[in-house]
């Protein structure tokens, strides 16, 4: 029989500075120690490589779970949509890099030197990608000062549409006739920003010209008529028709509950939605009291006069322009701005008044019989 022994393993060094070094090492073997040293290593870096993939595609799906346990607390939290998005992104991105280092750190490459590359890299890549960073810091910005969000109609850098998505690098608009404008979040972040849905209310302006020979007052009387008759109108102060449009929209809210329900709204809330309402409703009216006492002590009026005006504007060539102004919630802005267009032009000539147009007068006046000029010869 014969016997064999088992040959030594020599397995080779972790570390190996280069192919130089390496080559060295397995000329110092045998041949079968060699291969077998080899054969050894080759197996080790499978075995590695097979837990890199399995711990790659177990951390891609835990990823994938949490960025939706993100997202729906945040969803079910009622957070800003431009803070869901950005944080959604933020939080894939750092995920993934974890992901990768821990992969790479289990392959056998050290991580240490893997990060101080990566950071010298991305220092190199940060000095030239420096617009893009800008635009980093810009989207943070507007994500903490919020000059806009989700759902806001704005005008900025020659656009005007409403806000669809913030990113980390850029924000995104939709413009009235649904094209999608991408514009990067640098220039907004320092850039001038027309924010038409960041108050409550607005002001409608109207100019309207009649003939002359009209009678402005009774003109007058019959626009603010006109305004007044309109309940998107405010009559006087904003504070009241603010009062006036919550108690409608409970009212509103109450008819639909019991439409839908037949129960009883207020035993078929829960405690916590409840506590919340009182809550809030506490909330508004200290900072009501709180408005109404600095007012008071920098001596300014506690409620701005937002009655509509109607005034004289200017007499020109051919008419007398009246101004109209009048206060109204944003989300009316557009709707009252046309149909008191309309109002005006049907029912301002039932009362008897007169809108002028462009006219020229032309008058011939009688000439003498042209005079006759004659030429003699010598």
């Amino acid at each position: 029989m014969i016997q064999t022994e088992d040959l030594p393993v020599v397995p080779l060094p972790d570390k190996v500075d280069s192919g130089k070094s390496a080559f060295e090492t397995l000329k110092g073997l045998g041949f079968d120690d060699a291969i077998s040293s080899i054969a050894n290593g080759m197996v080790q870096f499978a075995f590695k490589l097979f837990i890199a993939i399995l711990v790659f595609y177990v951390g891609k799906f835990i990823i994938k779970k949490i960025y939706g346990l993100v997202y729906s607390i945040m969803v079910n939290r009622k957070v800003d949509a431009s803070l869901t998005t950005f944080v959604l992104s933020l939080v894939k991105i750092v995920l993934f890099f974890i992901l990768i280092v821990t992969v790479v750190g289990i392959i056998g490459i050290e991580t240490s030197s893997f990060l101080a590359l990566f950071a010298s890299a991305g220092v190199a890549i940060g000095m030239a990608l420096s617009g893009t960073l800008q635009n980093f810091a810009g989207g943070v910005l507007i994500l903490l000062l919020k000059p806009y969000k989700v759902g806001d109609y704005i005008e900025t850098q020659g656009f005007t549409g409403t806000v669809k998505e913030i990113q980390i690098f850029h924000t995104i608009i939709n413009t009235a006739d649904n094209k999608a404008i991408i514009i990067p979040n640098g220039g907004l972040s320092t850039g001038s920003i027309n924010n038409y849905s960041l108050e409550q209310y607005r002001r409608v302006d109207w100019k309207i010209g009649l003939s002359y020979g009209n009678d402005y007052s009774e003109a007058r009387k019959t626009i603010l008529s006109m305004l007044n008759s309109d309940p998107r109108v405010v009559k006087q102060y904003i504070e009241d028709d603010m009062k006036i449009r919550r108690e409608h929209e409970l009212e509103e809210a109450v008819k639909d509950r019991e439409a839908s329900s037949g129960t009883d709204p207020v035993k078929k809330e829960g405690w916590w939605k409840r506590f919340r309402s009182r809550r809030k409703s506490h909330q508004l009216a200290i900072q009501e009291k709180l408005r109404e006492q600095i007012s008071l002590n920098e001596g300014l009026p506690v409620k701005k006069d937002c009655t509509p005006f109607v005034g004289l504007d200017e007499l020109a060539d051919s008419s007398i322009n009246i101004v109209v102004r009048a206060w109204t919630h944003s989300s009316n802005y557009w709707g009252l701005f046309y149909e008191m267009n309309e109002r005006f032009y049907k029912e301002l000539p039932e009362h008897g008044f007169s809108f002028p147009f462009p006219q020229m007068d032309v008058h011939i006046a009688d000439l003498p019989d042209p005079i006759k000029l004659t030429s003699t010869g010598n």
